[in-house]
């Protein structure tokens, strides 16, 4: 047997994608007939000993061999897989989440849709395939980051699948689910086009308060949240400004709720802790406030952290702009004198503060108006 005289099936996004005319961010195969062994002799990686999943040895692309699955446990490992040669290309794609995400193409390219995707496309919504849908807890935050990703082009999840992810979330079930994998979800729906969306359809099937009691967020912290995607690509910007009206409690819950990365934590909670701080009118509080987000050590985040700011603490272009030139033109100081004069570390320290605290104060006694921004003083 050849790669070329396998069964092969496009699935999932890059069928659907193609419908919707998006962008395909990657190909995926289901290979019907075949077996592990033979897959391997035609120099495919398995991925994973016991998962029928295997990499294209040129392409690198997923070929998996169709498979059912049987629930036999808790949460999102809890299945036997069954593949055999015997497995259908409808048994495979009946096990998938979404009607959108259960379509196939063959090898001449014509579409396989047993179950209404593409009438789902038109109609524009996120509807299960079948009632094994409640088995696997993961597919809520799937179906929240359908939901995120595609609410753009007027999709919403069926009344019928709204309701079993509440059924769900009030199983229990998502409490058997890993943080590790709950963030794998968060990370791909906060860049979606419209990362709000995610939390509410969580917020309102109740899988919020099963994943994380003490955290509801309102619609404030939404907004902030739309407020910083038009602002910022980067998921931690988003992220913070999420929480960033939050009480440092509640954020620390929510950090190991989902076991948020450190670039993600720490500038949630920098912006809980100083971004109501952030508008500055004298040289006093912008060292305060430079000094608590520790911007000449950490320039990039400090960035990060005055997009928070114009997000969720009303922040202007013009504000983010002075404060950033600030911080620049006091990132460096001259010690070469006073390390003439033997200071020690302390007063070291003590003395270039204070001559940041002269440059800032002086940065702030200009008088500036919109049309004249000041120059950054002198070093």
């Amino acid at each position: 047997m050849t790669v070329k005289e396998l069964e092969l099936y496009l699935v999932g996004g890059a069928v659907r994608d193609g419908l919707l005319e998006l962008p395909c961010e990657e190909r995926d195969w289901v290979v019907v007939g075949a077996t592990r062994e033979q897959m391997l002799e035609l120099g495919f990686k398995q991925v994973g000993r016991d998962f029928p999943v295997f990499l294209h040895p040129q392409t690198g692309e997923e070929y998996a061999l169709a498979r059912t699955e049987r629930k036999t446990g808790r949460g999102y490992s809890g299945f036997s897989v069954h593949a055999t040669p015997e497995v259908t290309l409808e048994e495979d794609l009946l096990r998938r989440d979404l009607t959108i995400n259960a379509m196939a193409r063959d090898r001449d390219g014509r579409l396989i849709d047993p179950f209404g995707g593409q009438k789902d496309l038109q109609r524009r919504q996120l509807r299960h395939v079948s009632g094994r849908f409640v088995e696997d807890p993961l597919r809520v935050l799937r179906a929240a980051r359908f939901a995120a990703r595609l609410q753009p082009l007027g999709f919403t999840i069926a009344t019928e699948t709204a309701s079993l992810m509440a059924q769900i979330s009030a199983s229990g079930e998502l409490g058997f689910l890993a943080a590790e994998r709950l963030w794998k979800e968060m990370e791909k729906a906060l860049p979606s086009p419209a990362p709000a969306t995610f939390f509410q359809v969580l917020e309102d099937c109740g899988a919020l308060a099963a994943l994380c009691p003490a955290w509801h967020p309102g619609p404030e912290d939404l907004r902030h949240l739309s407020d910083s995607a038009v602002l910022s690509e980067r998921s931690s910007v988003r992220y913070a400004a999420l929480l960033a009206r939050q009480p440092v409690a509640v954020i620390e819950q929510v950090n190991e709720c989902f076991k948020a990365p450190a670039r993600h934590r720490e500038l949630a909670m920098i912006s809980s802790r100083h971004g109501a701080d952030c508008h500055c009118k004298t040289g006093d509080q912008a060292l305060a406030l430079l000094e608590g987000a520790d911007a000449w050590r950490r320039s990039r985040r400090f960035a990060d952290f005055l997009l928070v700011c114009r997000a969720a603490f009303d922040l202007d272009a013009d504000e983010q702009d002075r404060l950033q030139q600030a911080a620049r033109a006091t990132a460096r100081i001259n010690t070469k004198a006073w390390r003439a004069q033997r200071l020690d570390g302390p007063a070291m320290g003590e003395r270039v503060r204070q001559a940041r605290r002269e440059k800032l104060d002086a940065w702030y006694g200009v008088r500036v108006n919109d049309s004249d921004p000041c120059d950054p003083p002198p070093e």
